[in-house]
């Protein structure tokens, strides 16, 4: 990221307009547009079809995204085996603001958008949020807006770029382009879409469903900096109020419990004695997994299933298609659980195998439970989520419904929590570690470190 814009992106974070009026213009955006999301069985999807070689549900085009059936065994899980369908989609897409500098703050262009899995159909995305296929118009539809001002922009206008992930236990291998520029002309700014600063887009993932993922992932990359510590206590004695927890410290402060150097050590020995192979299967070869002509469920009926939509949307590059999705059976939780160590916040962060990722581990939140109710889930193999299920109300700093990716995913929203406990043991379960939001940030920085539900909720975090 480009240093020289660390203030400038701090100044954004800690300027706050009205969220009111933001939401305000959000409601008025889903009443203008029309919209209709209806199961219907797989033989009904148009352009989808079960591949008689491969088995499994694909595009015809060969383009966009495919279901299909992997085999799994690992050494680092409680379960070392097992089957499921995963989407697979090689292509890297784009996830980009156009940022711009209005009354000397930088604000962000952030987009209205529809995607026919949020609960809620409109939340805020990035300006340029777009598959390869989207973006070469592989669906015969408009061109997204602003694109060009991505292919076109000159090096030193770009502020953040980062090659980043995507949930590994739902998609296999699957990356998007993170990228933030700087554009100083004036140009036309389109119905859907609204100037806000990065305080306001904090201030809304306070809110359940406002934020989407896409955004959420893009302002997580974005770092404030280094400062010395007489520094970073004047900036904190004029901006913390209430005695709310001090992340701004967190955030800039190069103190920390456990150097970059140990973290990095602790993760390269966990994927140098761990192993994890993935085979391509068949979907109606996956064990316990039952494929019928509307869905494919988990004999348990458990974890997901897979389902066909129709879908009619009044302001999309295309407004009717048809696409298969991944239906979650139950809201996960999403918690960093915290404490201050030497005066400076730390977050503990566990290192989480999940089939999906490109390097094995990334590093997760304290708590991440998607996969299964956390309410019946067993509290003693799930490091604290008991404790979080039971937290006291004052120690809670976020806690907020989250939708995850509305393109893929249907009607998913998780808990998302972070609390803050200078009570807790020091002493971490294995594979956890303390990190400080100045370490989050620098790993984030080097692709495939940390997942998307730590991301996500990094980006919440308020000054």
């Amino acid at each position: 990221m480009r240093n020289e814009y660390s203030l400038d992106f701090l100044k954004s974070a800690i300027t706050n307009s009205n969220p009111k009026e933001i939401l305000g213009w959000i409601k008025k955006q889903n009443e203008c547009v029309e919209v209709k999301v209806n199961k219907v069985p797989f033989e009904s999807l148009q352009n989808w079809k079960f591949d008689n070689i491969s088995g499994s549900l694909v595009h015809e085009s060969g383009k966009f995204f495919s279901i299909q059936g992997i085999r799994v065994n690992t050494s680092l899980n409680a379960i070392s085996s097992w089957d499921q369908p995963i989407i697979n989609q090689p292509e890297v897409g784009y996830l980009g603001f156009i940022v711009k500098k209005i009354n000397n703050v930088l604000h962000f262009l952030i987009q209205a958008k529809i995607e026919p899995g949020n609960i809620n159909y409109v939340q805020l995305s990035p300006t340029l949020q777009a598959t390869k296929s989207n973006y070469e118009q592989v669906h015969n539809g408009r061109k997204p807006l602003y694109l060009d001002y991505f292919k076109n922009v000159l090096k030193e206008n770009v502020l953040l770029d980062q090659l980043q992930s995507e949930q590994g236990s739902r998609f296999l291998k699957k990356r998007n382009r993170n990228i933030i520029i700087l554009v100083e002309e004036d140009f036309e700014v389109f119905e859907n879409f609204k100037w806000v600063t990065l305080g306001d887009i904090k201030e809304l993932m306070h809110y359940d469903n406002v934020v989407n993922m896409d955004t959420r992932t893009v302002v997580s990359g974005i770092e404030f900096g280094d400062l010395d510590a007489d520094v970073i206590n004047f900036i904190s004695d004029s901006i913390i109020k209430n005695n709310r927890p001090n992340f701004l410290k967190s955030t800039l402060s190069t103190s920390s419990f456990l150097s970059n150097s140990n973290i990095i050590s602790l993760i390269t020995d966990l994927k140098s004695n761990s192993t994890l192979d993935v085979e391509k299967i068949k979907l109606n070869e996956t064990k316990n997994w039952v494929v019928s002509k509307d869905e494919i469920t988990h004999s348990e009926n458990k974890f997901f299933k897979i389902i066909g939509v129709e879908v009619q949307i009044g302001n999309r590059e295309v407004v009717s298609w048809h696409q298969p999705m991944v239906e979650p059976m139950s809201e996960g939780i999403c918690a960093f659980v915290c404490r201050e160590i030497n005066g400076v916040i730390h977050f503990a962060v566990q290192a989480k195998l999940e089939c999906g990722n490109h390097d094995l581990i990334e590093l997760a939140p304290t708590v991440q439970t998607l996969t299964g109710d956390p309410k019946t889930l067993d509290k003693t193999k799930v490091p604290f989520l008991d404790y979080v299920l039971n937290i006291e109300k004052e120690k809670v700093v976020l806690d907020s419904l989250q939708s995850e990716e509305g393109g893929r995913f249907y009607r998913e929203q998780n808990r998302n929590l972070i609390i803050v406990d200078n009570d807790l043991d020091l002493e971490l379960p294995e594979n956890f570690e303390w990190m400080t939001l100045n370490q989050l940030n620098k790993f984030i920085r080097f692709n495939n470190y940390l997942n998307i539900q730590s991301r996500s909720l990094i980006a919440a975090i308020p000054f």
